[in-house]
């Protein structure tokens, strides 16, 4: 779970609550300094872009993120809030 400041913790059961999850595509690949910063995602690289995923918790976290891979001059193209049915298995049971 990514969170940046204070964060409260907040946990709701059901599948009306949207997902905290998501996922950030990158064109090219971030060197290994920059995954360095974002340990607690999970990061694949294709061959044109690296994908980030995990638990964001708040739209504070999720603009520090983007203006952190800002300064690593990182060409965003999209961000997106995976549905819950999207979420590996792994990531479903820590919800």
């Amino acid at each position: 779970m990514l969170c940046l400041g204070n964060c409260p913790i907040l946990t709701v059961w059901g599948s009306a609550v949207a997902s905290p999850h998501y996922e950030i595509r990158i064109v090219g690949v971030l060197p290994p300094e920059a995954l360095l910063d974002f340990e607690q995602l999970t990061a694949t690289v294709a061959p044109v872009e690296t994908v980030l995923q995990g638990e964001i918790v708040d739209l504070a976290a999720l603009n520090g993120l983007l203006a952190r891979l800002e300064t690593f001059r990182a060409q965003v193209l999209e961000v997106r809030r995976l549905p819950w049915s999207q979420l590996p298995e792994q990531r479903k049971s820590k919800t």
